[in-house]
């Protein structure tokens, strides 16, 4: 098992990274997109972020730690976190062919409120009345998005809601390991199974890159690697309250990538139930910071 690196005190290095790991995300879902608009199946797809991630993990982890970078102290949580993010993977690179990047991005952003849902049966967290109400307002940004009742809807949005729901219970799991094992273990783990899951299904209907595609191609596994090292480095130099808000300038991003590379433009639909999950999201992540702070803090001297 490899050991967990000590934290240091590196705020405004830790902010930094994490924005670079926002960024690779966001490369991540656009190199995915123009893949599979360049008629590259989606399981395959998939194979190729997670293969890539692999084997930059094995060179950078397996030269400095040797066996112990794959064996884990959790196996059976380990597991479960690592299917959790393929499934959520898979989804949203299969949602990402119908919808724009936008849309999906924006929808994940919801994480937040369903892990903070999820924390309750799980993790036996206590959740008060408004933190119901800000998730309550979450969701109620993720059907303005979504809408339902318009034109624009897609039946894919339901696999972006279920790329959101495994990816909170990805979450959940890493708050689970959390303490038990070091950033090697998880990256090994994570991408290795994900690639063994996908052999099979994906070597029997290869389709090889044409043109330009090949760049992506080869880069999405760099990016899945770079974008969650730099996330994991980044909540070691800075306490992850202070890292939560950087995860919004996302949707900025993402709609950067969305006009310069599909030339799609995001609605105000997207914009402003993206707005509403934003400041619900925030919300909850300052009370939870409030809360933690009021336990930490010291009771009075009395005399």
């Amino acid at each position: 098992m490899s050991e967990a690196k000590p934290r240091e005190d590196r705020t405004a290095s830790g902010v930094l990274m994490m924005a670079l790991a926002v960024l690779g995300f966001t490369c991540i879902d656009s190199s995915a997109k123009w893949l599979i608009l360049a008629g590259l199946p989606a399981l395959q797809v998939v194979f190729a972020r997670y293969a890539g991630h692999f084997i930059i993990a094995v060179v950078l982890y397996g030269v400095q730690e040797g066996r112990q970078a794959f064996v884990s102290n959790a196996p059976l949580r380990q597991l479960l976190r690592s299917l959790f993010l393929l499934g959520s993977t898979v989804c949203n690179f299969t949602a990402l062919k119908y919808l724009p990047i936008t849309v999906t991005t924006t929808i994940m952003f919801a994480g937040p409120i369903v892990v903070t849902l999820l924390a309750i049966p799980i993790l036996g967290e206590k959740v008060g009345l408004r933190r119901i109400v800000a998730v309550c307002v979450g969701f109620l940004g993720v059907i303005v998005v979504m809408q339902p009742w318009g034109v624009d809807f897609h039946p894919a949005m339901f696999l972006s809601i279920a790329a959101l729901c495994m990816a909170a219970l990805y979450f959940i799991m890493t708050r689970l390991l959390a303490g038990i094992e070091g950033n090697a273990t998880q990256q090994v783990w994570s991408s290795g199974v994900a690639s063994c899951a996908l052999m099979p299904f994906v070597l029997g209907n290869w389709v090889w890159p044409e043109g330009n595609a090949w760049i992506a191609f080869v880069l999405i596994g760099c990016f899945g690697a770079s974008g969650h090292i730099a996330a994991v480095t980044a909540h070691r130099w800075a306490d992850a309250s202070i890292l939560a808000p950087v995860i919004y300038i996302q949707i900025f991003l993402a709609a950067v990538a969305g006009i310069l590379l599909f030339d799609t433009w995001p609605t105000v639909w997207t914009l402003g139930g993206g707005a509403i999950i934003i400041v619900s999201g925030l919300y909850i992540w300052q009370r939870e910071r409030a809360l933690r702070g009021r336990v930490r803090r010291p009771l009075p001297h009395t005399r």
